[in-house]
């Protein structure tokens, strides 16, 4: 399944049907007067959550929504039919806003959580409404008014708890993949990982911590460099971000140092999350190098840093109980 976490689409509620003109005729009643009914109300557009969706993929196919028309009204005051309503499914965690200004209209995070976009019209009159003592027999009725019609934006925000954020193989496909029983792809290049990748993590009590492997975060990524801009968001939404360091880098301390800046350049918050410092691939420290690297670490960050090797299963303990008194758990 391809991962897919914007788009664009348009949103058409049903127009309102339109009044009649119309006299009732019946035996016996020689006066019976206009009885035009009104026509039925539009049908809106809504929004739904559903945790079975993952994905904005639907949206590459189909990007118009439109909403039943209200039917015209009858005879004998008789309202026409409403337009039946619409309603389109979108993954839980999607942000909708409008194209041309904007402002964000909803955010959809609880599976059934509903957000109506668009409006049906308003049905027309009939004749039966404009009686009156100086004109008896009106011909006069009003039109249905069209939908609401929006341009939206969608933004699917992942919803995890933990954010493992990092350099290029700095070794967060492999926590995520020894941690849980997400299977990304690993290997020795960069921008391995193509997609955010979530794994689920058994707490001490049983229940399960989603977790997210974030990709593509390099130098420049918040002005739009390689793939990290585009994931970025994805961090928004979690409570704990584990920021990994590759032990085997040249400079650990740099490459700290680049990804804060891109936190901090990209904003909405990122820098005042809760953080874990991880130095990871321990086995590739240098050993007359390692407490000096450590310390640097901690001096540049004010963070304790916890020592892992994710490819041997180190530390990983001590990893988890941090996280867990982070979050309370």
């Amino acid at each position: 399944m391809q991962f897919i976490d914007q788009a664009r689409i348009k949103v058409k509620a049903g127009r309102g049907g339109d009044g009649i003109v119309s006299f009732r005729r019946e035996k016996y009643v020689p006066a019976g007067g206009p009885s035009g009914g009104d026509g039925g109300q539009g049908g809106a557009v809504i929004l739904e959550a559903d945790e079975n969706l993952q994905t904005l993929l639907d949206f590459n196919f189909l990007r118009v929504f439109s909403a039943d028309d209200g039917r015209r009204g009858g005879p004998n005051r008789c309202t026409g039919a409403s337009g039946k309503d619409l309603v389109v499914k979108v993954p839980c965690g999607t942000e909708i806003c409008d194209l041309s200004t904007g402002i964000i209209l909803g955010d959809l995070t609880i599976s059934g959580q509903t957000l109506l976009v668009a409006y049906g019209g308003k049905g027309g009159l009939g004749n039966a409404h404009f009686l009156s003592n100086r004109n008896r027999a009106p011909e006069k009725f009003t039109e249905g008014r069209d939908g609401e019609e929006w341009d939206l934006q969608l933004e699917l925000k992942l919803l995890a708890e933990v954010g493992i954020i990092g350099l290029p193989n700095a070794g967060k496909s492999t926590l995520i993949a020894i941690l849980s029983a997400a299977r990304p792809k690993i290997a020795d290049y960069p921008f391995t990982t193509l997609i955010p990748n979530l794994g689920v993590v058994r707490r001490p009590n049983g229940d399960g911590t989603v977790f997210a492997d974030i990709p593509g975060l390099i130098e420049g990524a918040a002005q739009g460099t390689g793939l990290g801009h585009d994931f970025l968001r994805h961090i928004e939404r979690t409570k704990l971000l584990i920021h990994m360091v590759d032990g085997g880098s040249e400079d650990p301390v740099q490459d700290y140092l680049v990804l804060e800046k891109e936190l901090s350049a990209y904003g909405h918050g990122l820098l005042d999350k809760q953080r874990i410092l991880v130095l990871n691939k321990q086995e590739l420290l240098d050993q007359n190098l390692k407490h000096e690297i450590i310390n640097s670490l901690e001096a540049v960050s004010t963070r304790k840093v916890i020592l892992v090797s994710a490819v041997m299963g180190l530390g990983l303990d001590e990893l988890l109980g941090s996280v867990w008194k982070k979050l309370g758990i």
